[in-house]
């Protein structure tokens, strides 16, 4: 039966699977993982000799695999829920709750920040009344801020107010507008200066928090828009694909403790104005605020849910590999300060292993940094289980995009929404080669800078780049001559104490030497055009877009 969806809308509105109760799922999820790792390094400790680099190798092996096994239990549960799942359709219940959408910005060009405010105000049809706040501490910025929103036309202006004093960063503007403008409203939706909603999007949250007074934040599952940069379309295509299945799979078994992504989501204000404020460190303010206004918002009684179906939930993607890379130094920084953090009071047991989590997301960059350097001194005691060992692992760090793409490819359908099978399989082959080659960069580089976190530095709170910009060789050799220098140092070593070891490394180390072409390549606007003119890695916001993204191409290019 036609269901009247339009093709660029990826998957149903709603699922009609029956939820495993949340402590059974859990253990199983649990013990999935922890047979999973165990398995892992069983194979890993059979494989390698007993010389000191064997033994150093399988104890860091044990700090940086949880985070792929998590990616394989997670991606494998999505990819198994994602074919199961049946269509529901829900009627529209009128909307009742005062709802205000807020967007945050910081020294961000406030042309095209607030033209995508235009577009989501247009797309509601002013049924929710806007908000701009502002921690702008350049005065030109900030002047440009204040001209456009007096240049706004066609429906009432946004509320704009910026802060001469930015305590708490964006986290402390949020929670001042709770306190403030926030109590007219019951809820509000969280946008950033890259957000993009649909108007339906938007309702969708809104009737969700309706049905169920005991949401406290629901979180909508935001995937990238359509980009010229070569970087950020090939980017958008894997991640949109990994986290799809990652996030159905990780909603099977959080359920009520889900993620907080701190923009695309909906919050209901009156219990995080009073259970969220964040507490204080010594190393300053909390840089990653989201997740820990989740579990507060959780320890207080609240739900936390993931609305994990992708359709009118949008941002951009970083440009450049430069531009990843800064603000991954920044989550790196956050996502490491909750371990300060792990003995708060009352925190529920799913809470606490989310904030552990997100510590590992980045904690075991170092172990295998170092893993790698001593990759040429390893020694293969049975080399049928080392690789199988390497095979697993593998298939672990592909799993969760592999899961998705063969969900995509099993349809027809799906894979036309991303120009047909042939052009479908060409963005898969480009996209594994391209997130081997950046994680072996953005690894290096996050190694390094956690040790200089010990040595007292600290990540700049600034305003990001959004737009595609080529990236000279000057740039990437002044980001990128330690991995080129370490990576030319490790192959070179492989063929003279283990060559035939070189084969295997490859998929893991080639990023090393190539990071600097690669930097440039990736930023090339003529690479670029050539993906766009050839479909290379489109999405069906390119092939089929919806009308706030044509509305965003126009207004911002």
């Amino acid at each position: 039966m036609a269901t009247g969806r339009r093709p660029w809308q990826t998957e149903p509105t709603t699922e009609a699977i029956p939820p495993v109760p949340p402590t059974t799922a859990r253990l199983l999820f649990l013990t999935a993982n922890l047979a999973t790792w165990a398995a892992l390094l069983a194979a890993l400790h059979h494989g390698l000799g007993p010389a000191w680099p064997d033994v150093v190798i399988t104890i860091c092996a044990a700090l940086f695999a949880p985070w792929s096994v998590l990616g394989l239990t997670n991606g494998t549960l999505g990819l198994i829920l994602l074919f199961a799942r049946t269509r529901r359709e829900r009627g529209a219940a009128p909307i009742a709750l005062r709802t205000a959408i807020v967007m945050t910005i910081r020294n961000e060009d406030p042309i095209r920040a607030l033209a995508r405010l235009w577009i989501v105000q247009q797309s509601t049809r002013h049924r929710y009344d806007c908000h701009v706040l502002s921690d702008t501490d350049d005065p030109a910025i900030a002047e440009q801020e204040e001209a456009a929103i007096a240049a706004w036309t066609g429906a009432p202006p946004p509320r704009y107010r910026r802060r001469t004093r930015n305590n708490g960063y964006k986290a402390g503007n949020v929670m001042a507008f709770c306190e403030t403008q926030g109590r007219n409203y019951d809820l509000m939706l969280l946008l950033d200066a890259d957000s993009l909603m649909s108007g339906p999007a938007i309702d969708r949250l809104v009737r969700m928090m309706q049905d169920n007074p005991r949401l406290g934040i629901v979180q909508s599952l935001v995937t990238g828009l359509p980009s010229p940069s070569p970087f950020a379309r090939i980017f958008q295509f894997g991640m949109r694909h990994g986290m799809r299945s990652y996030t159905v799979g990780q909603d099977a078994w959080a359920q009520d403790c889900g993620p907080f992504w701190g923009h695309n989501a909906i919050v209901r204000i009156a219990p995080f104005r009073e259970h969220c404020q964040l507490p204080a460190l010594p190393s300053g303010h909390i840089l990653s605020h989201d997740q820990i206004e989740a579990v507060l918002i959780r320890r207080a009684g609240w739900e936390v849910r993931l609305q994990p179906i992708a359709g009118g939930s949008w941002e951009d993607n970083p440009p450049t590999l430069l531009d990843y890379v800064r603000r991954d130094l920044r989550w790196c920084q956050g996502n490491l300060q909750y371990l300060r953090l792990l003995r708060m009071p009352g925190l529920l047991p799913v809470s606490r292993f989310q904030l552990i989590w997100a510590v590992l997301m980045f904690a075991g960059l170092p172990a295998w940094t170092l893993a790698i350097a001593l990759l040429p001194f390893a020694s293969a005691a049975d080399p049928a289980a080392l690789k199988a060992a390497w095979a697993a692992f593998l298939l672990m760090f592909l799993w969760p995009k592999l899961a998705a793409y063969a969900h995509t490819a099993a349809s027809r359908r799906r894979r036309a929404r991303y120009g047909g099978l042939a052009r479908f399989l060409a963005g898969i082959a480009v996209e594994t080669g391209f997130s081997l080659l950046q994680s072996a960069v953005t690894s290096f580089h996050a190694t390094g800078f956690i040790a200089a976190l010990a040595l007292g530095r600290q990540a700049a709170w600034a305003g990001q780049a959004r737009d595609p910009r080529p990236v000279t060789w000057r740039e990437a050799a002044a980001a990128f001559w330690p991995q080129t220098l370490f990576g030319i140092a490790l192959h070179a070593a492989i063929l003279l104490e283990s060559p035939g070891l070189l084969g295997y490394a490859l998929p893991f180390t080639l990023g090393y030497p190539l990071a600097i072409p690669f930097a440039v390549l990736t930023a090339s606007p003529g690479t670029g055009r050539w993906c766009v003119r050839h479909g290379l890695c489109a999405i069906p916001e390119e092939t089929a877009p919806p009308p706030e993204v044509r509305a965003c191409r126009a207004a911002t290019g």
